[in-house]
């Protein structure tokens, strides 16, 4: 396995285990959080898929957007179905990105992002891209937890 297909399957696993999460969430507890000041529970899932569409088009970029139009920010948000199928296409089209790079890009390609702190490699940015999703994975878990609610198994 070389480093595009191991970071591949990286956000694959992610975001299936990130979807047993969110499957596992009552309808009734999309609105819950923690305190006053936290996201939501669908607002966690939005702000990560509309997150990794920011992120697609910033590695396209090859740095932050100077604008960014939301395809999210008129929805509604109804259903986690719902929003995973309108994230579909666009999921689809980052890891055709992802996959798309070579080798040597992941070194080659910077991506300046100074405006937030830092100029990072592909390779580099691609793993914050994971790590972003699976951190608030584990914030998810947490919240079902606060909430009183059963938590699934994702380490299978």
């Amino acid at each position: 396995m070389n480093a595009i297909e191991a970071i591949v399957q990286n956000l694959n696993e992610i975001r299936r285990r990130s979807m047993i999460i969110w499957g596992s969430i009552p309808h009734e507890f999309l609105d819950w959080r923690p305190d006053s000041e936290a996201m939501s529970i669908k607002e966690m899932i939005r702000h990560v898929l509309d997150s990794e569409h920011y992120y697609h088009l910033a590695l396209l970029n090859e740095g932050s957007l100077t604008a960014y139009e939301s395809p999210y920010e008129a929805r509604t948000f109804t259903t986690i179905q719902e929003e995973l199928n309108f994230s579909e296409s666009y999921r689809n089209q980052f890891m055709d990105t992802v996959k798309s790079y070579t080798q040597e890009d992941l070194t080659r390609i910077q991506i300046d992002r100074k405006d937030v702190g830092y100029i990072r490699s592909l390779g580099d940015m691609l793993l914050r891209i994971a790590y972003h999703e699976a951190v608030h994975s584990g914030q998810l878990l947490d919240y079902l937890r606060l909430a009183g609610l059963k938590r699934p198994k994702v380490w299978d």
